[in-house]
Protein backbone atom coordinates (compact mmCIF):
# COMPACT_ATOMS: atom_id res chain seq x y z
CA UNK A 1 0.00 0.00 0.00
CA UNK A 2 1.68 3.52 -0.60
CA UNK A 3 1.54 6.10 2.02
CA UNK A 4 3.23 9.30 1.96
CA UNK A 5 6.81 7.92 3.89
CA UNK A 6 9.35 9.39 2.35
CA UNK A 7 7.55 12.44 1.51
CA UNK A 8 9.00 15.11 3.51
CA UNK A 9 9.53 19.27 3.93
CA UNK A 10 8.26 21.30 1.01
CA UNK A 11 6.76 18.11 -1.38
CA UNK A 12 4.34 17.92 1.33
CA UNK A 13 3.52 21.35 0.85
CA UNK A 14 4.84 22.68 -3.12
CA UNK A 15 1.06 25.12 -2.64
CA UNK A 16 2.65 28.20 -0.91
CA UNK A 17 -1.15 28.55 0.51
CA UNK A 18 -4.69 26.35 0.11
CA UNK A 19 -6.05 29.44 -1.63
CA UNK A 20 -3.76 28.56 -4.39
CA UNK A 21 -5.55 25.84 -5.59
CA UNK A 22 -8.59 27.66 -5.92
CA UNK A 23 -7.12 30.11 -8.03
CA UNK A 24 -5.77 27.38 -10.53
CA UNK A 25 -9.37 26.59 -11.18
CA UNK A 26 -10.66 29.67 -11.84
CA UNK A 27 -7.82 29.41 -14.37
CA UNK A 28 -9.68 26.31 -16.02
CA UNK A 29 -12.96 27.41 -15.15
CA UNK A 30 -13.43 30.96 -15.30
CA UNK A 31 -16.34 33.00 -14.02
CA UNK A 32 -18.91 32.74 -17.28
CA UNK A 33 -20.33 36.53 -16.86
CA UNK A 34 -16.36 37.30 -17.91
CA UNK A 35 -15.57 34.95 -20.55
CA UNK A 36 -15.04 37.09 -24.00
CA UNK A 37 -17.14 35.59 -26.06
CA UNK A 38 -14.68 35.79 -29.45
CA UNK A 39 -12.75 33.07 -27.74
CA UNK A 40 -13.08 29.51 -27.62
CA UNK A 41 -13.74 27.43 -24.87
CA UNK A 42 -10.72 25.18 -24.82
CA UNK A 43 -8.77 28.24 -24.77
CA UNK A 44 -9.80 28.66 -21.31
CA UNK A 45 -8.80 25.02 -20.30
CA UNK A 46 -5.32 25.53 -21.34
CA UNK A 47 -3.67 25.69 -17.88
CA UNK A 48 -0.27 24.65 -19.11
CA UNK A 49 -0.36 27.98 -20.92
CA UNK A 50 -0.18 29.37 -17.04
CA UNK A 51 0.39 26.59 -15.11
CA UNK A 52 2.76 27.58 -11.91
CA UNK A 53 5.23 25.19 -10.81
CA UNK A 54 3.97 25.07 -6.87
CA UNK A 55 0.36 23.65 -8.56
CA UNK A 56 1.98 21.60 -11.05
CA UNK A 57 4.12 19.61 -8.31
CA UNK A 58 0.62 19.54 -5.99
CA UNK A 59 -1.17 18.00 -8.63
CA UNK A 60 2.28 15.38 -9.40
CA UNK A 61 1.82 14.39 -5.68
CA UNK A 62 -1.67 14.10 -5.33
CA UNK A 63 -2.05 11.99 -8.77
CA UNK A 64 0.77 9.76 -7.38
CA UNK A 65 -0.51 9.03 -4.26
CA UNK A 66 -4.53 9.21 -4.31
CA UNK A 67 -4.99 5.26 -4.59
CA UNK A 68 -7.59 2.60 -3.59
CA UNK A 69 -5.67 1.54 -0.86
CA UNK A 70 -4.98 5.18 0.52
CA UNK A 71 -8.44 6.67 0.52
CA UNK A 72 -9.59 3.09 2.58
CA UNK A 73 -6.88 4.04 4.76
CA UNK A 74 -7.55 7.75 5.24
CA UNK A 75 -11.40 7.19 5.88
CA UNK A 76 -10.56 4.69 8.40
CA UNK A 77 -8.48 7.32 10.20
CA UNK A 78 -10.63 10.50 10.32
CA UNK A 79 -13.89 8.78 10.14
CA UNK A 80 -14.09 7.66 13.38
CA UNK A 81 -13.90 11.75 14.12
CA UNK A 82 -11.94 11.05 17.34
CA UNK A 83 -9.04 13.90 17.09
CA UNK A 84 -10.92 16.51 18.74
CA UNK A 85 -13.83 17.59 19.96
CA UNK A 86 -15.00 21.50 19.59
CA UNK A 87 -17.50 24.18 19.40
CA UNK A 88 -17.60 25.34 15.54
CA UNK A 89 -16.55 28.76 16.30
CA UNK A 90 -13.76 27.32 18.06
CA UNK A 91 -13.16 24.63 14.43
CA UNK A 92 -13.07 28.09 12.51
CA UNK A 93 -10.29 30.12 14.86
CA UNK A 94 -8.40 26.85 14.42
CA UNK A 95 -9.27 26.78 10.58
CA UNK A 96 -7.77 30.15 10.25
CA UNK A 97 -4.45 29.42 11.37
CA UNK A 98 -3.99 27.92 7.48
CA UNK A 99 -3.74 31.93 6.75
CA UNK A 100 -0.22 32.52 5.14
CA UNK A 101 0.95 36.07 5.57
CA UNK A 102 3.14 35.50 2.48
CA UNK A 103 0.34 35.49 0.60
CA UNK A 104 0.20 38.69 -1.41
CA UNK A 105 -2.88 38.47 -3.00
CA UNK A 106 -4.58 38.06 -0.24
CA UNK A 107 -5.46 39.21 3.22
CA UNK A 108 -8.22 37.38 3.90
CA UNK A 109 -8.49 34.90 6.27
CA UNK A 110 -10.24 31.47 5.71
CA UNK A 111 -13.74 32.28 7.73
CA UNK A 112 -13.98 35.60 5.34
CA UNK A 113 -14.01 33.50 2.14
CA UNK A 114 -16.51 30.85 3.83
CA UNK A 115 -18.79 34.36 4.98
CA UNK A 116 -18.51 35.57 1.53
CA UNK A 117 -19.48 32.36 0.01
CA UNK A 118 -22.46 32.13 2.39
CA UNK A 119 -23.28 35.74 2.38
CA UNK A 120 -23.96 35.64 -1.66
CA UNK A 121 -25.94 32.56 -1.19
CA UNK A 122 -28.19 33.95 1.33
CA UNK A 123 -28.23 37.47 -0.73
CA UNK A 124 -29.64 35.56 -3.37
CA UNK A 125 -32.50 33.66 -1.48
CA UNK A 126 -31.67 30.48 -1.28
CA UNK A 127 -32.65 27.90 1.64
CA UNK A 128 -31.08 28.70 4.95
CA UNK A 129 -29.42 25.23 5.11
CA UNK A 130 -27.76 26.39 1.64
CA UNK A 131 -26.56 29.11 3.16
CA UNK A 132 -25.00 27.04 5.63
CA UNK A 133 -23.19 24.76 3.45
CA UNK A 134 -21.68 28.28 2.28
CA UNK A 135 -20.14 28.37 5.72
CA UNK A 136 -18.78 25.36 6.17
CA UNK A 137 -17.52 23.25 2.98
CA UNK A 138 -13.95 24.20 3.25
CA UNK A 139 -13.62 23.05 7.22
CA UNK A 140 -12.84 20.23 6.36
CA UNK A 141 -9.52 22.06 5.39
CA UNK A 142 -8.76 21.59 9.16
CA UNK A 143 -7.05 18.25 8.07
CA UNK A 144 -4.22 20.81 7.39
CA UNK A 145 -3.69 20.93 11.15
CA UNK A 146 -3.54 17.05 11.74
CA UNK A 147 -0.39 16.57 10.21
CA UNK A 148 -1.92 15.87 6.10
CA UNK A 149 0.13 16.92 3.19
CA UNK A 150 -1.68 19.61 1.25
CA UNK A 151 -2.52 17.27 -1.67
CA UNK A 152 -4.54 15.02 0.85
CA UNK A 153 -6.96 17.91 2.03
CA UNK A 154 -7.31 19.93 -1.15
CA UNK A 155 -7.47 19.29 -4.95
CA UNK A 156 -10.06 18.26 -7.73
CA UNK A 157 -11.56 14.95 -6.58
CA UNK A 158 -12.23 11.85 -9.02
CA UNK A 159 -13.03 8.14 -8.04
CA UNK A 160 -10.33 5.90 -7.30
CA UNK A 161 -10.55 2.04 -7.72
CA UNK A 162 -11.45 2.26 -11.56
CA UNK A 163 -9.72 3.75 -13.89
CA UNK A 164 -8.74 7.32 -13.91
CA UNK A 165 -9.83 10.22 -16.53
CA UNK A 166 -8.03 11.82 -18.76
CA UNK A 167 -10.94 14.93 -18.13
CA UNK A 168 -9.06 15.59 -14.58
CA UNK A 169 -6.49 18.14 -14.53
CA UNK A 170 -2.98 16.99 -15.16
CA UNK A 171 -3.90 13.36 -16.37
CA UNK A 172 -0.24 12.92 -17.45
CA UNK A 173 0.61 12.08 -13.82
CA UNK A 174 -1.62 9.14 -12.89
CA UNK A 175 1.44 7.22 -14.95
CA UNK A 176 2.83 7.03 -11.54
CA UNK A 177 -0.31 5.75 -9.47
CA UNK A 178 0.05 1.99 -8.37
CA UNK A 179 -3.21 1.85 -9.55
CA UNK A 180 -2.59 2.82 -12.82
CA UNK A 181 -1.14 -0.45 -13.82
CA UNK A 182 -3.04 -2.75 -11.64
CA UNK A 183 -5.66 -4.97 -13.17
CA UNK A 184 -8.45 -4.22 -10.25
CA UNK A 185 -8.39 -0.86 -10.68
CA UNK A 186 -7.78 0.22 -14.08
CA UNK A 187 -10.65 -0.72 -16.47
CA UNK A 188 -13.65 1.77 -17.17
CA UNK A 189 -15.03 0.40 -14.35
CA UNK A 190 -12.98 -1.09 -11.98
CA UNK A 191 -14.54 -2.70 -8.43
CA UNK A 192 -17.83 -1.10 -9.62
CA UNK A 193 -20.54 -1.99 -11.43
CA UNK A 194 -22.41 0.20 -14.35
CA UNK A 195 -24.43 3.18 -13.02
CA UNK A 196 -24.17 2.09 -9.53
CA UNK A 197 -24.04 5.62 -7.76
CA UNK A 198 -21.74 7.56 -6.15
CA UNK A 199 -22.73 6.68 -2.71
CA UNK A 200 -20.91 3.08 -3.60
CA UNK A 201 -17.99 4.95 -5.14
CA UNK A 202 -14.78 5.99 -3.17
CA UNK A 203 -13.48 9.32 -4.05
CA UNK A 204 -9.95 10.90 -3.95
CA UNK A 205 -9.24 11.88 -0.26
CA UNK A 206 -9.54 15.35 1.08
CA UNK A 207 -11.90 18.12 2.97
CA UNK A 208 -14.95 17.63 0.84
CA UNK A 209 -15.38 13.71 1.82
CA UNK A 210 -14.37 14.77 5.44
CA UNK A 211 -16.82 17.34 5.99
CA UNK A 212 -19.04 15.69 4.25
CA UNK A 213 -18.87 12.41 6.26
CA UNK A 214 -19.12 14.86 9.52
CA UNK A 215 -22.38 16.77 8.36
CA UNK A 216 -24.66 13.65 6.80
CA UNK A 217 -26.51 13.68 10.05
CA UNK A 218 -27.54 17.20 10.09
CA UNK A 219 -28.49 18.90 7.03
CA UNK A 220 -30.63 17.64 3.87
CA UNK A 221 -28.99 15.28 0.97
CA UNK A 222 -28.81 18.31 -1.64
CA UNK A 223 -26.45 19.93 0.65
CA UNK A 224 -24.70 16.99 1.68
CA UNK A 225 -23.90 16.42 -2.15
CA UNK A 226 -22.52 20.24 -2.22
CA UNK A 227 -20.19 19.70 0.50
CA UNK A 228 -18.83 16.17 -1.06
CA UNK A 229 -18.58 16.99 -4.67
CA UNK A 230 -18.39 20.41 -5.14
CA UNK A 231 -14.51 19.36 -5.89
CA UNK A 232 -15.64 16.75 -8.49
CA UNK A 233 -14.87 19.13 -11.57
CA UNK A 234 -14.29 16.06 -14.19
CA UNK A 235 -17.80 15.22 -13.86
CA UNK A 236 -19.60 18.54 -12.89
CA UNK A 237 -18.02 20.10 -15.35
CA UNK A 238 -17.04 17.56 -18.27
CA UNK A 239 -19.22 14.47 -17.33
CA UNK A 240 -16.42 12.23 -17.21
CA UNK A 241 -17.58 9.26 -14.84
CA UNK A 242 -21.40 9.29 -15.94
CA UNK A 243 -20.83 5.31 -16.13
CA UNK A 244 -20.68 5.52 -12.51
CA UNK A 245 -23.71 7.60 -11.75
CA UNK A 246 -26.79 6.63 -10.83
CA UNK A 247 -30.11 8.71 -12.56
CA UNK A 248 -30.63 10.13 -8.60
CA UNK A 249 -26.74 11.47 -8.89
CA UNK A 250 -27.24 13.51 -12.22
CA UNK A 251 -30.42 14.83 -10.03
CA UNK A 252 -28.58 16.00 -6.94
CA UNK A 253 -25.50 17.22 -8.90
CA UNK A 254 -28.04 19.91 -10.24
CA UNK A 255 -27.94 21.34 -6.62
CA UNK A 256 -23.82 21.05 -6.90
CA UNK A 257 -24.17 23.11 -10.23
CA UNK A 258 -25.95 25.52 -8.16
CA UNK A 259 -23.59 26.01 -5.52
CA UNK A 260 -20.09 25.86 -7.56
CA UNK A 261 -20.24 29.65 -8.93
CA UNK A 262 -20.69 30.51 -4.77
CA UNK A 263 -17.87 28.82 -3.94
CA UNK A 264 -15.46 30.05 -7.34
CA UNK A 265 -16.74 33.31 -8.16
CA UNK A 266 -18.50 35.07 -4.96
CA UNK A 267 -15.61 36.97 -3.78
CA UNK A 268 -16.77 40.55 -2.44
CA UNK A 269 -13.97 43.14 -1.04
CA UNK A 270 -16.84 44.80 0.40
CA UNK A 271 -17.81 42.18 2.82
CA UNK A 272 -20.07 42.54 6.30
CA UNK A 273 -18.12 42.60 9.03
CA UNK A 274 -18.16 39.58 11.67
CA UNK A 275 -19.79 41.59 14.14
CA UNK A 276 -22.52 42.80 11.89
CA UNK A 277 -23.59 39.35 10.57
CA UNK A 278 -22.90 37.06 13.41
CA UNK A 279 -26.16 36.88 15.64
CA UNK A 280 -27.60 35.42 11.66
CA UNK A 281 -24.95 32.73 11.64
CA UNK A 282 -24.27 31.62 15.59
CA UNK A 283 -28.69 31.43 14.99
CA UNK A 284 -28.45 29.32 11.80
CA UNK A 285 -25.47 27.01 13.63
CA UNK A 286 -27.99 26.45 16.56
CA UNK A 287 -30.87 25.89 14.64
CA UNK A 288 -28.97 23.06 12.12
CA UNK A 289 -26.13 22.14 14.08
CA UNK A 290 -25.19 20.01 17.74
CA UNK A 291 -23.48 22.33 20.16
CA UNK A 292 -20.22 20.92 19.86
CA UNK A 293 -18.62 18.91 16.58
CA UNK A 294 -16.26 15.88 16.09
CA UNK A 295 -13.22 16.03 14.46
Amino acid sequence: MESNTGIQGDELSPLANLDEWETDVLRRYPDPAKINEDKKEEEFRNYQATEKDGVREFYRLNHHYQTYDFVLEHKAKYLSFDKKEMPIWDAFAFLNQLVDDSDPDTDLDQMQHLLQTSEAIRNDGHPDWMVLVGLIHDMGKVLCLFGEPQWAVVGDTFPVGCAFSDKIVYPEFFKDNPDYNDPRYNTELGVYTRNCGLANVHMSWGHDEYVYHMMKDYIPEEGLYMLRYHSFYSQHREQAYNHLMSEHDHKMFEWVKLFNPYDLYSKNPNQKSWEELKPYYEALVAKYLPPTLKF
